[in-house]
C-alpha cells in the first residue's frame, strides 16, 4: 500500500539569492528523497517557499529604496527560478506573504494563546543604535557567557549549543553595523516552551532513527528551555490576531514562528489550488503518514523543538479551534518523523559569506555548469554528516574522474557502438552465466540503493549506483564486443544487449540524483515520455486582487518506476550524445581568480 510522505523543505530567506551551500542543506537532499519515493509509488507532498518576513528584509529594502514586499517579490522569483533550474520537484513552492499563510499562522497563534501557551511578558528588546529598528536575535553577536565562544548569536551558541538571549551575550554587537545594540523595555508574546519540556524530551528520546547530531543536539537543548519571544517591534510580518492589535502596525508575529507554520499552510494551499481542499489531511491527519524535514544544522532547533511544541500545543486537548482550513475534526496533526539536517559546506576553506565575496550563487553556477554536475558533487562530496569544503579542484576532479569517466563513459561507449552497429536494441543469443549475474547484480540495485535512500544515506546510495556502473564498464572491457563481432556477431549482440539492459536500469537508479541526464538517456534509448519531470510555474489569484507564482509539477504523468524497466528488442535508438561535459582544468584558476576579485 502506498505511503504518504511529506517532504518539508526549509524555507529559503528572501533577502538575497541563494548560494550552493544553501541548496546543499535543504534542496538537493530533499529532492533526491522526493523523487525516489514518487518512483517507488508512494504519495509524496513536497512543500516549501520563500520566507519573506522579518527585519533582514526591511534592512535590504531600506538600503535599496524599496518596500519590503518589493524585495520579497524580487528574490522570490530569483530563488524559485534557481530551484526550478536545479530540478527541485516541489509540489508547491510558495511564499509566506500569501493570505492563506496569514490565516493559518493567525489560527495557530490564537489557538496557542487561548490555551495558555502564549504568554505576555515585558522584556528588554534589542534595537539598532543607528536606525532604531528591531534587531533580530540572529543579527546580534557576542561572547557566549557559558563557553566563551566569541561569535555566539543572540538566540544560541553554535559552539556549546546553549540557548541564549541577546542580553546574555558579553560585548554584544550588531552584525549589520558592528555597533552595540540599544536595549529597551517592551511587551512581547512568548511561546511557553518549558510547558512542553517533558513531552518533547520523551518524544525526542524515542527517535533513534534520527541522525546522531540532530538527536543529541535536541536532547541537550531541551535541558534549558526558556519561553521564547514570538513577536517583534516592527511593521513587516503577520499581524497579531488579538482585538487590541487590530489597528496597530508597530508589532508583528516574528518570522521564525510563522515560517515553520508554512509547512502546514503550504499543504493547505496546495490542496486548495488543485480543487481538493481537504487533500492535505491525507498527510497531516493520517497517523500512518511520515514527515521528513530537510535543512542545514543551524535550523535544527526550530524543527525538533519549536515546531513540535507548536503542534503539541495546538492539539493539547485533542481539538483545534482554527478556521483557516475549516474544522480539523478531533484529529491531531502529525509530528516530524525524521529531521534530516546536513552539516555546513564551506568554500575553498572559508565560510560562505555574500558580503565578503566568499560565495557562488546557484544562478551563477548553473550559468557555467550543468545542474547534474552540481547535484552529483553536493551528494557525493557534500556535508551530509560532517562539514565539508567545496573547492574548484575537487569539483573538476569529481566531475571528470567519476561522473564522466564512470557513468558517462559507460553510456557513451555503449550507445555509440550499438547505435552505429545495430541502430536498435539487438536480439541477444543465449545468456551466459556471467551475463545473467551482471544483470541480476544491477537489477538488485533497486533494493540496495532504495534502502539507502530511505535511510537518508544519499552519499552511500549514489556511491552504490556508481559501483554498479563501474561493474558494467568492467564487463565490457573484459568481453570486448567490438572485437568479438568480427568472429561471432551473435555473441557480440548478446554482450551489447546485456550492457544496454543494465544501462536502462541504471538510468532509473540515477534518476533521483541526476534527473536531467537520466531523462536525456531515456530518450537516447528510444523511449518517449518523462521518467520524472518536468517542473512548471503556475500563477494563482488571491482574494485581495494580488496573485503569486508557485513552482509545481504534474508528477502524475511520470512513467518511471523504481524497478527494472523493460527494454524491447528491436526498439530504435536515437542518435546519442555525451551525457556529461569533461571540464578543462584551467577553469580551476579562472574560478579562483573570480573569487579573488570579489574579495578585493
Amino acid at each position: 500500500m502506498p505511503q504518504h510522505i511529506l517532504v518539508a523543505v526549509a524555507w529559503p530567506y528572501a533577502n538575497g539569492p541563494r548560494h550552493i551551500g544553501h541548496v546543499a542543506g535543504f534542496g538537493v537532499p530533499a529532492d533526491i528523497f522526493a523523487r525516489y519515493h514518487r518512483l517507488a509509488g508512494n504519495r509524496v507532498l513536497m512543500v516549501s517557499g520563500t520566507d519573506e518576513h522579518g527585519t533582514p528584509i526591511t534592512i535590504v529594502a531600506e538600503k535599496e529604496g524599496l518596500t519590503p514586499r518589493e524585495v520579497a517579490d524580487r528574490y522570490n522569483r530569483i530563488i524559485a527560478d534557481d530551484l526550478h533550474n536545479l530540478g527541485l520537484s516541489y509540489d508547491l513552492f510558495t511564499r509566506t506573504t500569501t493570505l492563506n499563510h496569514y490565516r493559518v499562522t493567525q489560527d495557530v497563534f490564537k489557538t496557542l494563546f487561548d490555551k495558555g501557551y502564549i504568554l505576555r511578558q515585558e522584556t528588554l528588546g534589542a534595537f539598532s543604535a543607528t536606525t532604531g529598528r528591531t534587531l533580530p536575535d540572529r543579527y546580534i553577536e557576542g561572547t557566549c557567557p557559558i563557553c566563551g565562544y566569541t561569535e555566539a548569536r543572540g538566540d544560541q551558541c553554535d559552539n556549546c549549543g546553549s540557548q541564549l538571549d541577546p542580553t546574555d551575550l558579553i560585548n554584544p554587537r550588531s552584525k549589520i553595523d558592528g555597533n552595540p545594540p540599544v536595549f529597551k523595555t517592551t511587551e512581547h508574546f512568548f511561546l511557553d516552551l518549558p510547558a512542553f519540556a517533558d513531552r518533547l524530551q520523551q518524544w525526542i528520546a524515542k527517535q533513534e532513527h534520527w541522525r546522531p547530531n540532530v538527536r543529541s543536539f535536541s536532547l541537550n537543548f531541551i535541558k534549558d528551555l526558556k519561553p521564547r519571544p514570538i513577536t517583534r517591534d516592527l511593521d513587516w510580518g503577520v499581524p497579531i490576531p488579538l482585538p487590541e492589535y487590530e489597528h496597530r502596525d508597530d508589532k508583528r508575529i516574528y518570522v521564525w514562528f510563522d515560517a515553520v507554520i508554512g509547512y502546514l499552510s503550504a499543504s493547505i494551499e496546495w490542496a486548495q489550488n488543485r480543487g481538493t481542499p481537504d487533500a492535505w489531511r491525507d498527510w497531516w491527519q493520517n497517523r500512518y503518514a511520515r514527515h521528513f524535514y530537510f535543512m542545514g544544522k543551524d535550523n535544527i532547533v526550530f524543527h525538533t523543538i519549536i515546531w513540535p511544541a507548536q503542534l503539541m500545543g495546538v492539539f493539547s486537548d485533542g481539538r483545534y479551534a482554527g478556521s483557516a482550513a475549516g474544522a480539523f475534526a478531533e484529529v491531531p496533526l502529525q509530528l516530524p518523523y525524521n529531521v534530516v539536517s546536513s552539516e555546513f559546506l564551506t568554500m575553498e576553506g572559508k565560510k560562505f559569506s555574500s558580503s565578503r565575496g566568499v560565495v557562488i550563487y546557484v544562478k551563477d553556477f548553473l550559468s557555467r555548469y550543468d545542474a547534474d554536475a552540481l547535484r552529483y558533487f553536493l551528494t557525493i562530496a557534500g556535508p551530509e554528516n560532517q562539514d565539508t569544503d567545496f573547492t574548484w579542484a575537487e569539483f573538476v576532479r569529481r566531475n571528470n574522474d567519476e561522473l564522466v569517466a564512470t557513468w558517462g563513459n559507460l553510456v557513451n561507449r555503449t550507445l555509440t557502438n550499438v547505435h552505429r552497429t545495430f541502430g536498435a536494441v539487438p536480439r541477444p543469443g543465449a545468456l551466459q552465466e556471467g551475463d545473467q549475474r551482471l544483470i541480476d547484480e544491477v537489477e538488485g540495485g533497486f533494493a540496495g540503493v532504495g534502502a539507502l535512500i530511505e535511510e537518508v544515506r544519499f552519499k552511500a546510495a549514489l556511491t552504490e549506483a556508481m559501483r554498479l556502473a563501474a561493474q558494467v564498464n568492467t564487463y565490457l572491457s573484459e568481453q570486448e564486443p567490438w572485437k568479438v563481432i568480427k568472429d561471432d556477431p551473435e555473441r557480440a549482440a548478446t554482450i551489447w544487449y546485456v550492457a544496454l539492459r543494465c544501462v536502462n536500469s541504471l538510468k532509473i537508479l540515477f534518476t533521483p540524483f541526476l534527473p536531467f541526464s537520466s531523462q536525456r538517456l531515456h530518450e537516447y534509448l528510444g523511449f518517449d515520455g518523462y521518467i520524472a519531470g518536468p517542473l512548471e510555474f503556475k500563477e494563482y489569484a488571491e482574494e485581495d486582487g494580488r496573485s503569486h507564482r508557485v513552482l509545481t509539477g504534474n508528477y502524475g504523468c511520470w512513467i518511471g518506476r523504481w524497478e527494472p524497466p523493460r527494454l524491447p528488442i528491436g526498439q530504435t535508438l536515437r542518435q546519442p550524445e555525451p551525457l556529461f561535459k569533461k571540464l578543462d582544468e584551467k577553469i580551476i584558476e579562472e574560478e579562483l581568480e573570480r573569487m579573488r576579485a570579489a574579495l578585493q
